[in-house]
């Protein structure tokens, strides 16, 4: 394989990983429901989260990534409208439910967080998880990109 070819397959597969973050990634749920989830993957990206959005459409989420599974605190600086939080384990089984959190109104901002450690935090329009019927210990399904 030339070395111009190598750069290209390298340069596609970093264009597909970054397009993934920003479009999103299909997230199944048990009922068979899909939504559209951007990523957040980088330390930037997740603490911008969605603060300054004006809205979240009810088939779009965002799903923030973490190296490893821990006690990851969240919480509504900067947010324009409720949200669902669902915590999922490393095993993508859903570990706590934050339903319709409201946006902070002032400092300090009160955090939200799991009772066990999670991998992964998905954030939806408020109510989405009472809609879905989700409750702890449901698999939910996605795929991320290949690094």
């Amino acid at each position: 394989m030339t070395s111009e070819l190598k750069l290209g397959l390298v340069l596609a597969v970093g264009l597909i990983g970054q397009t993934a973050q920003k479009e999103g990634i299909p997230i199944g749920f048990p009922s068979g429901r899909k939504i559209q989830a951007e990523l957040a993957m980088t330390p930037e990206k997740r603490a911008r989260g969605l603060m300054f959005r004006e809205s979240l459409e009810a088939d779009r989420g965002m799903l923030f990534v973490f190296p490893e599974a821990a006690f990851h605190d969240f919480w509504m600086k900067n947010c324009r409208f409720p949200i669902d939080m669902i915590w999922l384990s490393t095993e993508k089984r859903i570990v706590h439910i934050e339903r319709a959190v409201p946006p902070c109104q002032e400092d300090p901002c009160p955090t939200y967080g799991p009772f066990r450690k999670a991998q992964y935090v998905l954030e939806v329009a408020a109510d989405f998880s009472l809609q879905e019927g989700l409750r702890l210990g449901d698999l939910i399904e996605f795929e991320l990109p290949s690094p």
